[in-house]
């Protein structure tokens, strides 16, 4: 594929088309501005002569002389430099024609439909704006009519236009070639600031991921790009720090088992035992290798869903029934713990059965585990308008601090650090659970207060 030319080459282009387009407007006016002065000021002499022989012509009668109505046509022609006069009769008599002057008399045989036609004629040696009109002889009782041109030389006129546009034309040229030199240095000196920015992106690293651009420091026309790349910057140091602490976490949480596994193995090695004493090993063991097995398995789980490898089997999903089967196999647990479990309210919906089982799963355990003896954790299902779900699961106990509800979905968080039992497992059910909504393009939100601490889960059907 080829790459698109530069910025600078776009920018610097289009100066030069804008400045090849404006000054061509400019030297086209001009020229005709210049075109049309001349033309103006030939038809006004052509226009002077023309009404001087009119008026010759109108005082002449018969009795005047050929040589003294010569006489008063040259009179005429005196100041007009360049000026040929050449007039006919019908029948094709020359009356007067200039002294060393062209041969007009094809231009007054030549028929047209308009009187005082002005065109441009030729000879060899010169070039000719003339102005050609039909005149009457109105002194006497039968009027005579001629036939008149008027010839002005414009050699000297096309002279200069032609000098004149070659002047322009290399102005126009040169211009052009010149704006784009100074749009390619305006548009080198107008980057400056994207150069600046993409030396400090330079120098950012994975260990250097709190650097931040100054929006105030960059042209207003930068000033989104700086913040969206920040904004950037910011969550891919946030991915970075929970990838860092995910890691560590990691390594903490299975380094716990393993230490354990090494240790038993180690102590029953130490000495000869019987073989009840080996089988009493190996099944904790089996508890340290089934910890393991379900926080891999989580963590897959995890890992499939960010990168939406996960596709959802889809059925009709008996909440109401998923809750009470929980509720039979939580049933004795939470009568060790004196904890009731009451539902309320049906729903169905067209969902993952094994997804929202294990949602349902991870809310009740917590909610069973946190709750005080004596007390009811209550599930609530509502069908709301819109195909809408709403799931919620209230147990009272201990609030959660503010500052931790944010945190209670990232993986291997806990509210209460220092507590690291095995029965609370390895901090990935609220993480699972938020995974497996979002998968559902759903929601999940927490409220804990003194009197409980509510988790709601909203699913939109999938019809």
């Amino acid at each position: 594929m080829r790459r698109p030319p530069s910025l600078t080459l776009r920018l610097t282009l289009l100066f030069a088309i804008a400045a090849a387009i404006v000054l061509t407007g400019f030297g086209w006016i001009i020229e005709r501005s210049i075109e049309r002065h001349f033309e103006i000021e030939d038809d006004a002499e052509l226009a002077s002569v023309a009404h001087a022989v009119s008026q010759t012509l109108a005082g002449h009668d018969a009795t005047n002389s050929p040589v003294a109505l010569a006489q008063r046509f040259n009179d005429v022609l005196v100041g007009h430099h360049g000026t040929v006069l050449h007039i006919t009769t019908p029948d094709g008599y020359t009356l007067f024609s200039s002294p060393g002057g062209p041969d007009l008399s094809s231009l007054n045989q030549t028929t047209f439909d308009n009187n005082d036609k002005i065109r441009h004629w030729s000879d060899a040696k010169h070039t000719y704006r003339v102005l050609t009109r039909h005149l009457a002889e109105n002194n006497t009782t039968t009027p005579r009519y001629y036939t008149m041109s008027v010839a002005v030389a414009i050699n000297s006129h096309l002279r200069f236009l032609d000098h004149f546009r070659l002047t322009l034309w290399l102005m126009v040229a040169s211009g052009t070639v010149l704006m784009g030199l100074m749009g390619w240095i305006a548009v080198r000196r107008g980057h400056a600031p994207l150069h600046t920015i993409v030396t400090q992106i330079h120098r950012i690293s994975a260990n250097e991921l709190n650097t931040r651009l100054s929006p105030e420091t960059v042209p207003r026309e930068l000033t989104d790009l700086a913040n969206s790349f920040n904004d950037m910057l910011a969550r891919m140091e946030e991915a970075f720090q929970r990838l860092s602490n995910f890691s560590a976490d990691i390594a903490h949480e299975l380094r716990t088992p393993v230490t354990s596994l090494l240790t038993q193995t180690q102590v029953a090695l130490s000495q000869s035992r019987s073989n009840d004493e080996y089988r009493e090993i190996l099944y904790s063991n089996i508890e340290e290798y089934e910890r393991m097995a379900q926080m891999i398995g989580d963590m897959l789980f995890l890992a499939k869903a960010d990168n939406g490898q996960y596709q959802l089997n889809r059925t009709d999903v008996d909440l109401a029934k998923e809750v009470q089967d929980l509720f039979e196999y939580y049933e004795a647990w939470a009568e060790e713990q004196g904890v009731a479990l009451v539902l309320h309210g049906t729903a169905t919906m067209l969902a993952d059965r094994l997804m929202l089982r294990r949602v349902l799963n991870n809310l009740l355990s917590n909610a069973i585990r946190h709750s005080p003896s004596g007390n009811t954790v209550h599930v609530r299902l509502e069908q709301l308008p819109g195909q809408t779900i709403s799931i919620s699961v209230e147990n009272p106990g201990p609030v959660i601090p503010a500052e931790h509800i944010p945190l209670l979905f990232n993986r291997f968080h806990r509210v209460d650090a220092s507590r690291h039992r095995s029965d609370e497992g390895a901090g990935l059910g609220l993480s699972i659970v938020k995974s497996i909504i979002d998968i559902h393009g759903g929601s999940i939100k927490v409220e804990s207060t003194e009197k409980c601490t509510r988790f709601r889960v909203i699913l939109h059907n999938l019809n």
